[in-house]
Order: C-alpha cells, then sequence, then structure tokens
C-alpha cells in the first residue's frame, strides 16, 4: 500500500533526510543533509533550501540538536531589535527573555518574576511578524494581567494589526511535527 502525503510528511520529519520540508520565518524550505566533515551547521542557501551540515553517521536526534540550535540562535538575535523597537512604546522593561519548547502555548509571561517573559522555539517557524505580536503581547501584559479591556485598548493602540498575527497563530500548529492529519 502505498503512503499518503501526511504520512510520508510524518516518517521525513522523524528521519531528518534530504528533501523533507522545515520551517523558518514563515517560510518552507526542503531540507538538504549533508555529511562530512567535523563540524555542525545549518544555513539558507538561495530562497527554499536550508542546508544542514553534520558528520558522518549522525543519526536523526543528532541531526535535530543541530538544527535546534541553529532554531535557537536564529530566534535570539531578532529579539534585541525586537526589544529596543517596542520597550519604549510599551513603558517597560523586559528584564529576561527565555526560550523554550512548549507543546501547548506560544509564550508565556511572569510579570512578578522581575519581567520575564518565555517564547516558544516554535515561533521561529512562523513570519516574523508574528513573533513580534506575541513579544508585545506579553509586553503589555505586564501592565496589565488580564485580557481586559485596558489590555486591548492598550493591543490595539500599540500594534492594530494585532488581530491579524494572532489568527494566523491560531490557525497554525505550533509544530508541524506533532500534527496528525
Amino acid at each position: 500500500m502505498q503512503k499518503g502525503f501526511a504520512e510520508q510528511e510524518r516518517q521525513s520529519q522523524r528521519e531528518m533526510v534530504t528533501g523533507e520540508s522545515h520551517y523558518f520565518q514563515g517560510r518552507r524550505y526542503l531540507l538538504d543533509v549533508k555529511e562530512g566533515g567535523r563540524l555542525s551547521c545549518v544555513r539558507l542557501v538561495g530562497p527554499s533550501t536550508l542546508e544542514l551540515c553534520v558528520p558522518p553517521g549522525a543519526d536523526r536526534e543528532q541531526r535535530d540538536a543541530v538544527l535546534q540550535r541553529w532554531y535557537r540562535r536564529e530566534l535570539r538575535k531578532l529579539l534585541p531589535p525586537m526589544l529596543a523597537k517596542w520597550e519604549p512604546r510599551v513603558g517597560k522593561r523586559v528584564a529576561e527573555v527565555r526560550i523554550k519548547r512548549m507543546k501547548t502555548r506560544w509564550r508565556s509571561c511572569n510579570a512578578e518574576a522581575a519581567a520575564r517573559i518565555w517564547l516558544n522555539l516554535e515561533l521561529i517557524k512562523k513570519p516574523v511578524a508574528c513573533l513580534e505580536y506575541v513579544l508585545v503581547h506579553e509586553m503589555v501584559h505586564l501592565h496589565e494581567r488580564h485580557h481586559d479591556e485596558r489590555f486591548l485598548e492598550r493591543m490595539e493602540t500599540l500594534m492594530p494589526t494585532w488581530r491579524v498575527h494572532r489568527d494566523e497563530l491560531n490557525r497554525a500548529p505550533l509544530a508541524h511535527e506533532e500534527w496528525m492529519y
């Protein structure tokens, strides 16, 4: 029996092989695995290829670890300019932004714990505007704890298009490899 597209996609996500799809900043890239050398790396090649360089014999977990480290570094690079842009506008300084993989949420915020914001690593796979919305959303929570009228007014004033980005995230899976079709 022939595998359907969804089953092939799930299988390839488990294997980390050339030709499977991966997402970065809202775009789909085809993975090109290059074995050789001792150093691991990830780089964008052209408009549609994500090259994963790994040592010979690297298994799926090792390949995934290289890719996850790269995603984390890329997400970290985006945060300082966003914080510099939004902290003066929101009127709150973020003490710390941490990144982790979350199964059910895009973000969380602990205003009581020195203005710490947690972001889901999966956000690096979504459009940058969605990441920016999530960051602003959490920064507004440093003023307003609940999604009440004051919270909504602040969001509307700061980012009039926030609902578009929220809706885009709500339509998207947290992680493509976890979805059952």
